[in-house]
C-alpha cells in the first residue's frame, strides 16, 4: 500500500501546514521510503483478529459482572481478569503471526499475579483465554497458566524509534468497564517510531452516532471495530465482522455548531479548562463525557467535532492511551496535536512528552480551537 503524498502537501503550498496529522511519516527520503513502500495487510488482519478476540473475552466478563448480584462494588477482580486476559490473548495471537519479529509495549505485566493469593485469578484468566481460542478455532493449542503469564509479560518492551513495536491498552477505560459503560481494546503498530496502523475495538459503542443512540436505531446494536492504516483511510465495522464502511470526521466549520468530547473522569482532564475553551469558541452544546479511546472512534465517524484532553499538571500520558486513536482520527481527516500544535511523538518510549494536553478536531476548526486553548491556558495560569 503506497501513500499519496499529495493528500498532505499540495504543490501550491510553499511551506508545510501548521498542523500535521498524528506524526505521520514525511515524504519518502532514505529510510522513510521503506515505510512508504510497505504493505501492512498481514499486520492489519492480525490486529483486527487479536482485538476482536480480546473484545469478546471482555464482553463475556462484563456481562457476568453486570448480571451478578453478589459482586461488591469494591471488587475489582472482574476488570483484573478481563484486563490481563485481553493482554494475554492479543500477545498470543500477535506472537503466533509474527514469531520472528515481535515486540509489544503494553500496560500490564504479571508481577502482581505471581504474588501470593493470585493463583485463583490466574486460573480464571487462563480458562477465559483458552475458551476464547477454542471458540475461534485458528490455533490448536491449550495454554498453561505459565504460558498465559509469559504472554502477558511479552508486553514489557520499551518501544522507541527503531524497529517495529505493537502498542496495546488491553482495556482502556477500566472504570467505564466496571460501570457497564464505554471501554476499548486499543492496538497500534509503530514502525520506525511512527504509528502506521491502529485498531480500536469498542464493545459498547453504538453502531450509529451517539446522538442517535437513544432513538433505538438498528435495534440499538452496539459493538464497533475501527481500523486505519497509514495512507489508507479509516473504516468502521460491527464487531461481528460484517462489512466495513469508510468514515470521516465532522465537516463542521462553525464552532458554535460543534459538540465536543472529554474524559468522563475529572482526574483525566481539567473540566473547568475545557469549559472555558468551549465558552471562548461559542460552543453551545454541553460536553459529551465518555471513557476510553472510544472517543477517538466516535470522533472519527463525525459524532462530535472536538476532543479535549487536558490533564492536571504532572500527569504523563502513555503511548498506549493514544496511539491507536490518533491514527484512527488522522486517517479519517482529523488533526491530533498537543496544546502547542505539535504532532504527538510516539518514538520516545512508553511516555508522550506533551505541552499541556491533547487537542483533536477537523482541519478547519483546528486554528480556532488552538487559539482558544492557548488563551484559556494563559488565563488559567495568570489566575493562580
Amino acid at each position: 500500500m503506497s501513500i499519496n503524498w499529495l493528500r498532505f502537501v499540495s504543490p501550491s503550498l510553499k511551506k508545510p501546514p501548521l498542523f500535521h496529522l498524528c506524526h505521520l511519516p514525511p515524504p519518502p527520503s532514505s529510510s522513510s521510503a521503506v515505510i512508504v513502500a510497505m504493505s501492512y495487510d498481514k499486520e492489519l488482519a492480525a490486529a483486527k483478529k487479536a482485538a476482536s478476540l480480546a473484545a469478546r473475552l471482555c464482553q463475556k466478563v462484563q456481562k457476568a459482572l453486570l448480571q451478578s448480584d453478589v459482586q461488591s462494588k469494591n471488587d475489582k477482580s472482574p476488570v483484573t481478569v478481563a484486563d490481563y486476559g485481553s493482554q494475554a490473548l492479543v500477545s498470543f495471537v500477535l506472537q503466533q503471526e509474527f514469531p520472528d519479529n515481535f515486540s509489544l509495549v503494553a500496560e500490564e505485566d504479571s508481577k502482581d499475579l505471581r504474588k501470593g493469593g493470585g493463583q485463583e485469578i490466574v486460573e480464571r484468566i487462563t480458562k477465559l483465554v483458552n475458551d476464547s481460542l477454542t471458540i475461534d478455532g485458528s490455533y490448536n493449542v491449550t495454554l498453561s497458566t505459565e504460558d498465559v503469564l509469559k504472554a502477558i509479560d511479552n508486553g514489557r518492551s520499551e518501544g522507541g524509534s527503531q524497529g517495529r513495536h505493537w502498542v496495546l491498552d488491553p482495556i482502556d477505560g477500566t472504570k467505564g468497564f466496571l460501570r457497564g459503560d464505554q471501554y476499548a481494546i486499543a492496538l497500534a503498530l509503530l514502525d520506525g517510531g511512527k504509528v502506521v496502523l491502529g485498531v480500536l475495538a469498542c464493545p459498547n459503542l453504538p453502531l450509529t452516532s451517539l446522538s442517535d443512540a437513544g432513538q433505538h436505531s438498528q435495534n440499538n446494536k452496539v459493538g464497533c471495530l475501527f481500523f486505519a492504516v497509514v495512507g489508507g483511510g479509516t473504516y468502521m465495522q460491527p464487531l461481528d465482522g460484517s462489512s466495513a464502511v469508510k468514515v470521516q470526521v465532522s465537516a463542521v466549520e462553525n464552532p458554535e455548531e460543534a459538540s465536543f468530547f472529554e474524559s468522563y473522569e475529572a482526574a483525566h482532564s481539567m473540566h473547568d479548562l475545557s469549559s472555558l475553551i468551549a465558552q471562548k469558541l461559542g460552543v453551545k452544546a454541553p460536553p459529551v463525557r465518555i471513557d476510553s479511546q472510544a472517543k477517538y472512534g466516535a470522533l472519527s465517524r463525525g459524532d462530535g467535532a472536538i476532543y479535549l484532553r487536558l490533564p492536571h499538571k504532572g500527569y504523563r500520558e502513555k503511548i498506549w492511551d493514544h496511539a491507536a486513536g490518533c491514527i484512527v482520527v488522522s486517517e479519517a481527516g482529523g488533526v491530533v496535536t498537543d496544546a502547542a500544535g505539535q504532532p504527538l511523538d510516539f518514538s520516545k518510549g512508553k511516555y508522550l512528552d506533551l505541552d499541556t494536553g491533547i487537542i483533536v478536531t477537523n482541519q478547519k476548526l483546528m486554528p480556532l480551537l488552538f487559539n482558544a486553548v492557548r488563551k484559556s491556558i494563559q488565563e488559567k495560569a495568570s489566575s493562580l
